[in-house]
């Protein structure tokens, strides 16, 4: 159902490039001469601006909505100038949760969602409240799937239990490994579902720490072998995984998209995979 990248519109936005309607426009035909169909957003993005961006955008394009997939999350209230809020908190009220919708659907300029996300786990969500909303939401036809966003293996199955989860979009890179250990991804792979995963890239290019040294020494290696760039390489080590991780891309240029789409033709020898794991956690393996 969604592409086997997912663009990530985060940074499209004032948190990012800033784009135009029109280079907004660009984008999406970008991603989509890639076939990449799906678009992950969420409430918060730019202060509460980026999703009404992106549906302005789209609206003018006057293209098949049945062709493409809108992601969207909600839960995190947090101080915008567009909405003020003197804390920081998560609200997984029903009132909220319907009220979050509603107000993607406006901005997004879309009659539904495909995948609605809670963004993160709260202490005070209540999963049979939870489950109502999106009984409710499905039934109205404005959502047609659901997941969560950064659970751990049993706040998931609290929820779970109550509604049927469809994903867990959690954070996957080379910097950042901790679902390989800490069963969130071998909960989904039970359960035969496709986690997706943000931040892929990870801190390798903004950060020049000891651990991204060592990768890079690696990566060197490994580009010539292989005849791609570090980036592409980045994105395969973790598409290797048996999971079948869906990765959210969160460029904002459209020829890394297109780069980055060809991290899907990467098969690593294992040898090498295990180079790159080794790399980042610093030791090698039991």
């Amino acid at each position: 159902m969604y592409s086997e990248l997912i663009a990530g519109t985060m940074r499209w936005g004032v948190w990012g490039a800033d784009l135009s309607e029109r280079k907004v426009q660009e984008l999406i035909e970008a991603c989509l001469d890639e076939g990449i169909t799906t678009f992950d957003h969420a409430d918060i993005y730019g202060g509460h601006t980026t999703e009404e961006l992106f549906g302005n955008a789209w609206k003018e394009m006057n293209m098949d909505r049945s062709q493409v997939q809108f992601i969207s999350k909600c839960g995190i209230v947090m101080n915008s100038e567009k909405k003020p809020s003197p804390l920081k908190y998560y609200n997984y009220d029903s009132y909220y949760i319907l009220n979050c919708v509603d107000e993607s659907l406006t901005n997004l300029k879309t009659d539904y969602l495909d995948l609605l996300l809670l963004h993160r786990p709260s202490p005070l969500l209540d999963p049979e409240k939870a489950a109502k909303v999106f009984e409710t939401l499905k039934s109205q036809g404005k959502v047609k799937e659901f997941g969560v966003s950064n659970f751990s293996v049993s706040q998931f199955e609290l929820l779970n239990q109550y509604f049927p989860l469809t994903t867990n979009q959690i954070e996957v890179s080379v910097n950042h490994l901790d679902s390989f250990y800490n069963g969130t991804l071998d909960q989904l792979m039970v359960k035969g579902l496709r986690p997706m995963a943000w931040s892929v890239m990870g801190n390798y290019f903004s950060e020049k720490t000891d651990q991204n040294i060592v990768i890079s020494n690696v990566l060197k290696e490994l580009c010539e072998k292989y005849n791609m760039e570090e980036n592409q390489l980045l994105l395969a080590f973790i598409l290797k995984h048996p999971a079948n991780i869906i990765p959210v891309i969160g460029t904002s240029k459209a020829a890394t998209i297109r780069q980055l789409k060809n991290s899907l033709m990467i098969d690593f020898e294992a040898i090498d995979w295990f180079k790159i794991l080794e790399a980042s956690r610093g030791i090698e393996v039991d």
